[in-house]
């Protein structure tokens, strides 16, 4: 397969968010267990439930699902970037989001506590931004592509939020010759024209590029609808069901090198 460039997503391709995530859930869970006695696991599987029904809630709901904003971004990001309107609606419903999803939860596994909801609702973006991982073979990867490849990261999210993952790990944006945050462009993947704008800042055909990506319904679903080669990322042994197929599949990152 020969390529003129490369598009990467950032979360769970080259940055290990899911990893992020759960260790910031797993700390958060272990203080509120040491103030109230609750069973760490059972407060975090209540507050996701929480968390997901108050952000499907929200008349924000649509623009963050077109954009790419997941809940668990919701509990730690602020959205002060971001010309879309629903961004300053999103800045001004975080904090109450984050505290509401807490104390919620807390009330799910049998304790009435706002003043602790409140707490844990700041301590958990707290722990999140102190936990920044990239795969092990991220760096491999880019080190084999750049100056062969131009290359692009291509990632769905909050404009100030993406940014701050990438600054967590300050090694990873030297590597690339753009990034597009769908926050920025004003719609996310699948969108096809969030592709079609990411091949015309590479000067290419998309035939001429492949897209990288761990997501089915977004990274492999548009870069297929605009006539792209892709490799799907498999982590976890999922099956591609009724989705449209990938060109590739791989089961870790460093086994993109031997498909490109």
């Amino acid at each position: 397969m020969k390529k003129k460039a490369v598009l990467f997503d950032l979360d769970d391709t080259l940055l290990w968010d899911e990893r992020s995530v759960q260790e910031a859930f797993d700390l958060t869970c272990r203080e509120a267990s040491e103030a109230a006695g609750v069973d760490p696991k059972a407060l975090e599987q209540a507050v996701r439930k929480e968390a997901r029904a108050l952000y499907e809630a929200y008349e924000t709901f649509p623009f963050t699902q077109m954009i790419g904003i997941n809940p668990f971004e919701g509990l730690w990001g602020n959205f002060r970037e971001g010309a879309a309107p629903e961004f300053r609606a999103l800045e001004r419903i975080a904090p109450q989001y984050r505290a509401d999803a807490w104390t919620r939860g807390l009330l799910a596994v049998g304790v009435n506590d706002k003043a602790l909801g409140a707490a844990l609702g700041e301590r958990f973006p707290a722990i999140r931004r102190s936990l920044a991982y990239v795969y092990e073979e991220t760096y491999d990867v880019l080190d084999a592509l750049k100056g062969k490849v131009k290359l692009l990261l291509l990632t769905n999210g909050s404009p100030d939020l993406q940014k701050e993952k990438l600054a967590g790990v300050p090694k990873l944006a030297p590597y690339f010759d753009h990034i597009v945050i769908s926050g920025d462009y004003g719609r996310g993947k699948p969108d096809p024209g969030i592709f079609r704008h990411a091949v015309d800042l590479l000067g290419i055909e998309p035939a001429e590029g492949v897209m990288i990506g761990d997501k089915l319904t977004t990274d492999i679903l548009g870069s297929s609808r605009i006539g792209m080669d892709n490799v799907w990322i498999n982590h976890h042994g999922a099956e591609v069901g009724s989705h449209v197929p990938p060109k590739h599949t791989v089961t870790r990152l460093k086994h993109v090198l031997e498909v490109i």
